[in-house]
């Protein structure tokens, strides 16, 4: 599955690397998991790992266990791709990974399969110095993170809880650094609230609008209130919460027909200073008030999380500090990760990886050394945690 990699680069390439090549060499477009878990699978269950199979629906899932006593540190990730974007446009085919000027490109070169690989090569380095470690490892990948996100991560955690077995650490594999490996790491995400507001009028000819009811003018008070509000303030860890609309569409097309409907589609990235139930209720409120005959659809992407301190927090700090003598900064920034299903079941959540320059972006890239420097992060944090 390796694509001619050695004609670019006559430099042995390490274990890390190797795999992030087998990796990225499947074209594992969300849901499709191409084989990638399987490549897994087969290194962990050489180094004693349980291998449990998960599929729900057409996602494929996997929770891989090591050891049976607590405490439980989970490595969590995805296999699964964005698509490539158009071909043409790639300075080499995006599944077939590329080695230039110290760099691999490719598409989940940074998100995530450079991530999956380091996770792996750095529990076999792990489990091969500590073959009776404490506690327990366990991997929890899915190939559902970059799609709609209802058959992956969020159903083996059902499946976990239903059977009492908790995760205590978990590490999120997601590009989080700016500048260095490690720089930056995620100690929570802001939640994400959307919502389909439908606003009803009466639609009629643009020459009588004593006739009509035009929804966009009566909507269009409510929407400029809505866009100066101050939701909250935010918090030391959080930014403000913010109202975005995302989508206006209203009307048929014809310049002379008032429309009957307007659709307005809208986001809340929220802190937790504010929680759904709050913010839908203020929405309401405030289109009650501007007296709309509206019906709205809400859907919840998930809640905000933190991970503010704590065991998992000052390991991974130390270990960032070990392996690279950086002091790295916590950050809620961005958008949502599976991370949000996890931290409600009371496991402390990071996310950690490599770089996110380049990340759902043409010519995806990602530098080799920095992989290898985000294995051996990843195994300091397990001697931090289970053996220090």
């Amino acid at each position: 599955m390796i694509h001619e990699r050695l004609t670019v680069s006559k430099t042995p390439l390490s274990p890390t690397l190797e795999l992030t090549i087998d990796l990225m060499s499947r074209s594992s477009v969300t849901p499709t998991d191409a084989g990638c878990q399987r490549l897994m699978c087969d290194r962990l269950a050489a180094i004693g790992f349980n291998i449990e199979p998960l599929r729900f629906e057409d996602v494929d899932n996997v929770w891989a266990r090591r050891g049976n006593s607590g405490p439980l540190i989970c490595f969590a990730g995805h296999t699964d791709v964005v698509p490539t974007g158009p071909l043409a446009q790639w300075t080499s085919p995006p599944f077939a990974p590329e080695i230039r000027d110290g760099m691999l490109y490719g598409r989940g070169a940074a998100d995530m399969k450079g991530s999956l690989a380091a996770m792996v090569t750095a529990c076999e380095r792990f489990v091969a110095r500590y073959p009776d470690h404490p506690g327990s490892i366990a991997y929890l990948i899915t190939s559902d993170e970059e799609g709609p996100s209802i058959n992956g991560t969020v159903k083996v955690v059902e499946h976990l809880e239903a059977r009492h077995e908790k995760i205590d650490w978990c590490l999120v594999g997601e590009p989080t650094s700016s500048n260095l490996v490690g720089d930056v790491i995620k100690n929570g995400r802001r939640g994400s609230l959307n919502g389909i507001l439908t606003v009803r009028g009466v639609q009629g000819h643009i020459a009588y609008p004593q006739l009509a009811k035009n929804p966009i003018h009566l909507a269009a008070p409510a929407l400029a209130e809505l866009a100066t509000i101050e939701w909250d303030r935010g918090n030391e860890f959080f930014p403000p919460t913010s109202f975005q609309i995302s989508n206006i569409k209203g009307g048929t097309g014809a310049t002379n027909v008032i429309p009957g409907e307007l659709e307005v589609v809208f986001n809340f990235r929220f802190s937790t200073e504010s929680t759904e139930t709050g913010l839908r209720q203020r929405i309401h409120e405030l289109l009650d008030r501007h007296g709309l005959d509206y019906s709205i659809h809400w859907s919840l992407s998930g809640n905000p999380f933190l991970t503010a301190e704590g065991q998992l927090v000052e390991a991974t700090q130390q270990a960032i500090r070990t392996v690279t003598g950086i002091e790295t900064e916590l950050s809620t920034s961005g958008g949502t990760s599976d991370g949000r299903f996890i931290a409600p079941t009371g496991a402390q959540v990071l996310e950690l990886g490599p770089l996110n320059a380049t990340i759902h972006k043409l010519n995806e890239c990602v530098a080799l050394e920095d992989l290898d420097t985000l294995s051996d992060i990843y195994e300091q944090i397990l001697v931090n945690l289970l053996i220090d």
